[in-house]
């Protein structure tokens, strides 16, 4: 059945059967028919075909749903098994949001791998109410996102702290004055992250601070973008210090003095609420905890 549903799976997101043979290493032929035996076994057509296209119906979306959940958790198991026999190694896959996965992760990746080589981390980028979905639904062994969530669903760990301050260019106006006000900040450009971020949800809480909401605003989905807006000087942002050291170092950003920043949020691990742990999982984990609460 895992195989099936493996099938299933690939030519729900390809749709295609052809390119799923591709990418299955099977013949078409073969791919046809662990659909037809799929279906056959649930006793309901899964998909919509037609020359052109082949689409989920409604009870293919059901199928494509719970399939990602049991492989995922098919394989968590074979993990979980594998490591009664040897010590951390195999696949580790990491979710993680965009400022602590960009700028951060990559060099406790490299610590991991110095201690346990046979580790083969993969990593998935995205907003941190992502990474929760990806954990919740099996998709991902463990998470980190910006911020703290309150949920039986899944265990939540802070793990260190993050601080974000208001960042211009250095030949930005706001540099000349002598006190930056609330409505001089007000009148500026501001360039955000995309809702569900969590530096989108920093940078609401700082408007909150600062009593305003501006009405200029330009929206990315990336904070290397920003980082290059602020530099092209199309307006200001409030950013994670992590994200940009390297542009204060080079002198291409500037923090503004502003009463009442930096602001402070922790970085927090995600992982399932369960009651074993890969040793991939325990040693990556062990690793962040492991350094203390630090900035």
């Amino acid at each position: 059945m895992d195989q099936a549903l493996h099938v299933f799976i690939t030519v729900a997101e390809q749709q295609n059967f052809t390119r799923a043979a591709e990418i299955l290493h099977m013949t078409q032929p073969a791919v046809s028919s662990y659909i037809q035996n799929l279906e056959k076994s649930l006793n309901i057509k899964l998909l919509e075909r037609t020359n052109k296209f082949v689409r989920l119906n409604k009870a293919g979306e059901i199928v494509y749903h719970h399939a990602k959940n049991i492989l995922g958790l098919y394989t968590r198991m074979e993990n979980l098994l594998d490591d009664l026999k040897h010590t951390a190694s195999g696949t580790l896959s990491i979710g993680s949001s965009y400022t602590y996965g960009e700028y951060i992760l990559p060099h406790k990746i490299a610590a991991l791998l110095k201690t346990y080589p046979q580790l083969n981390p993969t990593i998935m980028i995205r907003n941190s109410n992502e990474i929760i979905e990806l954990v919740l639904h099996h998709q991902i062994d463990v998470g980190i996102i910006e911020g703290e969530l309150k949920t039986e669903k899944l265990k939540i760990m802070p793990f260190a702290y993050d601080h974000l301050s208001i960042i211009a260019a250095p030949s930005h106006s706001l540099f000349n004055k002598d006190k930056i006000s609330s409505f001089d900040l007000s009148q500026e450009t501001w360039l955000i992250r995309e809702e569900g971020s969590g530096t989108r949800e920093m940078q609401e809480k700082g408007f909150q601070r600062l009593n305003f909401y501006p009405k200029n605003v330009m929206t990315f989905g990336s904070t290397q973008v920003i980082k290059e807006a602020i530099e092209a000087g199309l307006g200001i942002s409030l950013l994670s210090h992590s994200a940009i050291k390297n542009e204060l170092q080079l002198g291409k950003l500037k923090l503004l003095d502003i009463e009442g920043f930096p602001m402070t949020r922790n970085f927090s691990l995600v992982t399932p609420n369960v009651k074993f742990q890969t040793k991939a999982t325990e040693v990556f984990v062990e690793l962040l905890v492991g350094e203390g609460f630090k900035s």
